[in-house]
């Protein structure tokens, strides 16, 4: 359990030292983020999908107030331990760091990735931190979903 769980970083300044390895070492970095409340097939797919476009993949995880702020009530349905440790437990994912604001902005700024990921669902410009991004000449990456799979979809199923 200590290797999956030293994937894991409550803050970004516990998690510089190891940033500051990757940086050293000349790593492609990439990151993405989300709430990943129940993880299903379609995370799995795209996450790998992330990881496949450089040397790091990092996750920025919403923390249980982030959730309740933008998902609503009765949410998340796993606490942010359980969702940090299945995403630790992927052998493509390097690295999951909590934020607790609502966008990651901040832990993009201080990251500085390479690639920048999202979800399909997204434009280019809708996505935060990319402006910082290819400000540094990285690049910004939407990546579709793998149909039928949806958190939303998956909680509205058990409770009708």
């Amino acid at each position: 359990m200590d290797h999956i769980t030293s994937k894991i970083f409550d803050d970004l300044a516990g998690f510089e030292e190891k940033l500051s390895k990757w940086r050293k070492y000349a790593t492609k970095l990439v990151f993405t983020n989300g709430c990943f409340d129940l993880l299903h097939p379609g995370h799995i797919d795209y996450l790998s999908r992330a990881a496949d476009l450089g040397d790091v993949l990092i996750v920025g995880l919403n923390t249980d107030a982030s959730v309740r702020r933008l998902k609503g009530v009765g949410r998340p349905v796993n606490d942010q331990y359980a969702r940090a440790i299945l995403l630790a437990s992927l052998g493509f994912v390097d690295a999951v760091v909590y934020f607790d604001d609502d966008t990651p902005f901040s832990l993009i700024e201080a990251i500085l990735p390479d690639v920048l990921v999202k979800g399909g669902d997204y434009k280019e410009a809708e996505i935060v931190g990319s402006d910082i991004v290819k400000a540094k000449n990285g690049k910004v990456v939407a990546i579709d979903f793998l149909e039928g799979y949806s958190t939303s979809a998956i909680i509205q199923k058990i409770r009708n």
